[in-house]
């Protein structure tokens, strides 16, 4: 199936499952890692798929729990993983290594070869949870 085919009728998660498989290399199976890593640091995490453009037909790869945790999306020779309120995260380990100058936003780009470490990851996907529901009693 290309990525044209895909359509928002499907599931968000077999969405990205086809693009785990589209993508063929070593960003497929970093995405799907890291995928797994969210799924294991929040159990009840959303995963949707958004922003389709005839660039990226096939969308955005996004994880939310009480609003956005993270995108993640593939490019050329990267894996980029973008936090939507990292600049308010604690990074204790400098997992964040994109966007650093951006106020709100921080990404983590991992490119071919390199590892990630699989506890600070977790970490932050759950303080980014943490803030996110934090935010949300507060406009209750």
């Amino acid at each position: 199936m290309s990525h044209s085919d895909i359509s928002e009728d499907r599931s968000a998660s077999e969405q990205i499952d086809q693009k785990i498989a589209d993508l063929g290399d070593w960003r497929g199976e970093m995405l799907s890692r890291l995928r797994a890593l969210i799924k294991e640091a929040e159990p009840e995490v959303i995963e949707e798929c958004k922003w389709f453009k005839p660039s990226n037909p096939s969308g955005v790869s996004v994880w939310s729990h009480a609003g956005i945790i993270c995108t993640g999306e593939s490019y050329k020779s990267k894996i980029k993983l973008t936090f939507v309120k990292g600049a308010s995260l604690p990074d204790p380990t400098k997992l964040f290594n994109a966007g650093l100058e951006c106020k709100v936003r921080r990404a983590i780009d991992i490119v071919e070869g390199e590892e990630v470490d699989a506890a600070a990851f977790k970490a932050l996907i759950r303080a980014a949870v943490a803030l996110n529901s934090a935010g949300k009693a507060k406009s209750k």
